[in-house]
Order: C-alpha cells, then structure tokens, then sequence
C-alpha cells in the first residue's frame, strides 16, 4: 500500500505501538515527525474536514492542561488550529494518514479494518 504517512512524535508509547503494529504487519510508511519538523494549519485543516477538530485535540494531555484558562476558553477549530500549529503536543497521536482516510490514536483493530 503506498502514500501512508505516520504522524506524530517519536517517544509517544502509543505511537511505539502504532509503529511496532505497522512493522509487525510488513505495511510501510513514512513517518512525520511534527515536533521537530512543524504542522501546517492546512494540513491540520484536511484533518478536521476528515475526522473533526474535536478529535484531533488532545485535551487529556499535559500540554493542554498547562495552558493558560484564556487559551482553553471559548476553544472552537480556528482556536484549536492554531493551537495545535503553535503547539503539535496538542495533538492527539498518531494521526495515520492512508488512502482511505485519516485515523486519529491507535486502536489494532481499526489500523486492521483500514490497512487490511
């Protein structure tokens, strides 16, 4: 399968998992390294159309919770944008893009159903 593009960072356990799951299934990819390279608000953009921004923000994380009140407040997808732009720990990992589609965190079963 070409094009596939792993995106994230490369200490995350979950992306060691999603990579260790792409190796042990033989299936190639390239991997995108946002914290050292940067997103663009266009590709987080196709992201959003795809999945939702809502998924793509990483709530649950430390970044966001160290962020000032005025920056969580009122948070709606030009706001989160331009967050996770400023700041790609923001964004919830991996995201895999594929020929189908866009997933977003690692679920087996799901990289299965898409990669088969």
């Amino acid at each position: 399968m070409a094009n596939i593009t792993l995106h994230g960072i490369p200490n995350c356990d979950t992306m060691k998992k999603a990579r260790v799951w792409l190796d042990q299934h033989g299936i190639s990819y390239d991997f995108h390294d946002y914290k050292k390279i940067g997103i663009s608000a266009e590709k987080l953009n196709g992201w959003a159309e795809a999945v939702g921004w809502e998924v793509l923000l990483n709530k649950a994380g430390t970044t966001f919770r160290k962020l000032p009140e005025a920056d969580k407040a009122a948070i709606d997808r030009e706001k989160a944008i331009a967050l996770m732009v400023e700041q790609p720990s923001l964004i919830k990992r991996p995201v895999l893009e594929h020929p189908g589609g866009v997933l977003v965190g690692f679920k087996p079963e799901l990289y299965a159903a898409a990669l088969g």
